[in-house]
């Protein structure tokens, strides 16, 4: 059986390089495949391999203080989904390109998956405010599958997402927003930047949607969660839609 992963860390590395040159060796040898992301505000991974190899290359990457909170998604197949290894080199690791938003400043304000299991069960928040469910992923994702009601967005890139909120803002303003995505890292860019412009309320669904799924299911998700690799999406249950050898 396969371990998959996906987690991501915002943290200052002054020495994006350097971390890369320190960490893939370990992931060879370790026979991991996947894709690795490292910028200045820090690292975002998606990684295969079995259980004892994975938890290795964690316990590498949490003895680095900058990343021992590092949290980390984690789904099982029987064949690993991504051909290769692959480090990258990134300006951040998901791309933005947008002011007021950056988690090395401090994180947005976040719901836990079983808090927002409990928001839509009872259609609003702790303080009586309408819930909207903000989607922060691009219509092919969405295709996929979402939460039920969900304000989609029609994006191809998570950069026109700003362009596309412009018309929703003032219908926003007595709700309780909860931006979410695949892992979390793009809602919680999201979130900060709605923070920042025009919705003080905004919060982000901590570890996105796979959190949600591992920790509370399927509650008022509708289908399934694509996936950036050769399983293509995953059910509630975290069980993958296709999961065939890729070739090596």
């Amino acid at each position: 059986m396969i371990v998959n992963i996906a987690a991501y860390h915002f943290a200052d590395v002054d020495a994006p390089q350097a971390l890369i040159d320190r960490l893939r060796p370990r992931a060879e040898t370790l026979a991991l495949r996947g894709t690795v992301l490292v910028a200045p505000e820090g690292i975002n991974l998606f990684l295969a391999g079995g259980e004892a190899q994975i938890g290795t290359f964690l316990a590498d990457l949490r003895a680095d203080p900058r990343f021992a909170g590092i949290a980390v998604k984690y789904s099982r197949s029987e064949t690993a989904p991504f051909a290769r290894l692959k480090f990258k080199l990134k300006s951040e690791i998901i791309t933005f390109r947008r002011d007021g938003a950056d988690p090395l400043q401090g994180r947005a304000p976040a719901v836990a998956p079983a808090d927002l299991a409990r928001w839509i069960a009872q259609g609003c928040d702790d303080a009586g405010r309408r819930l909207v469910l903000l989607d922060t992923r691009n219509r092919e994702e969405v295709r996929f599958g979402s939460f039920a009601g969900a304000l989609t967005l029609p994006i191809d890139r998570f950069t026109d997402l700003p362009a596309a909120m412009a018309g929703h803002t003032a219908a926003l303003a007595d709700a309780a927003v909860v931006s979410f995505c695949t892992g979390g890292i793009r809602c919680e860019k999201a979130a900060l930047w709605l923070c920042e412009n025009g919705l003080p309320q905004t919060l982000q669904l901590d570890g996105g949607i796979l959190g949600y799924f591992e920790q509370v299911g399927g509650l008022g998700y509708d289908g399934h969660c694509f996936v950036f690799d050769e399983r293509v999406a995953l059910a509630p249950d975290l069980r993958p839609l296709v999961d065939v050898p890729v070739p090596g």
